[in-house]
């Protein structure tokens, strides 16, 4: 039980942030050096990243990440998480609306 409860670690590592907003792509990247695993529960902070380009541009910059290691609390969390908002998806209805 002590394992759910253990501190959690941080890495720090470099990184490429690449921020692109122009008429046939509209995408920002963030790729962390080496290799690196993110698991659930993870958390990766990027210092000083930009968080916008004007329309028209794209930007490429190095910046330093921190990833803070989520422990088995945070990734159990993190997986019942993701599938509740996954269950969320089976709500949508595709029919046209009209009813039979």
């Amino acid at each position: 039980m002590t394992g759910l409860w253990k501190a959690r670690t941080q890495v720090e590592v470099p990184c490429t942030v690449e921020i692109e907003q122009t008429s046939e792509m509209l995408h920002a990247h963030v790729i962390l050096d080496g290799d690196v695993k993110i698991a659930p529960g993870d958390e990766v902070w990027v210092h000083d990243a930009p968080t916008g380009v004007p329309f028209g541009e794209r930007l490429v910059v190095r910046r330093t990440a921190t990833i803070m290691r989520g422990n088995a609390l945070d990734r159990l969390r993190a997986k019942i998480g993701g599938y509740l908002e996954l269950t969320e998806l089976y709500e949508v209805s595709f029919s046209d609306g009209r009813a039979s």
